[in-house]
């Protein structure tokens, strides 16, 4: 698509089927037409965005005023690993030992 002003002025049912297609999508003729009209007041805001003035406006990090709180890194359970690794076949220092499978 060109990146002029006024081409998706031009986005119609048609335009909107023809790219439905190649996305491999199914739309009836209402679908398109609906879809062409959603999109074109789609564009027509971002259009209307691009006249804000942003100059002098601090891009936002977060919505927040402070940041968010992290929880306190506690350790909340008991380490059960000798449970666990009792009824592996193997293992070794603590890892769980398998069948070589690349060689």
């Amino acid at each position: 698509m060109s990146t002029s002003d006024a081409q998706h002025s031009d986005l119609n049912a048609q335009t909107v089927s023809q790219i439905a297609n190649l996305a491999r999508l199914s739309l009836n003729d209402t679908q398109s037409s609906d879809y062409a009209q959603s999109l074109n007041k789609i564009l027509d805001m971002m259009e209307s965005l691009k006249s804000i003035d942003t100059d002098g406006v601090e891009p936002l990090k977060s919505p927040f005023d402070h940041p968010q709180p992290l929880r306190v890194d506690v350790v909340t359970e008991s380490n059960h690993r000798d449970q666990y690794q009792a009824v592996a076949p193997e293992t070794q220092d603590g890892l769980y030992l398998v069948p070589r499978v690349i060689e």
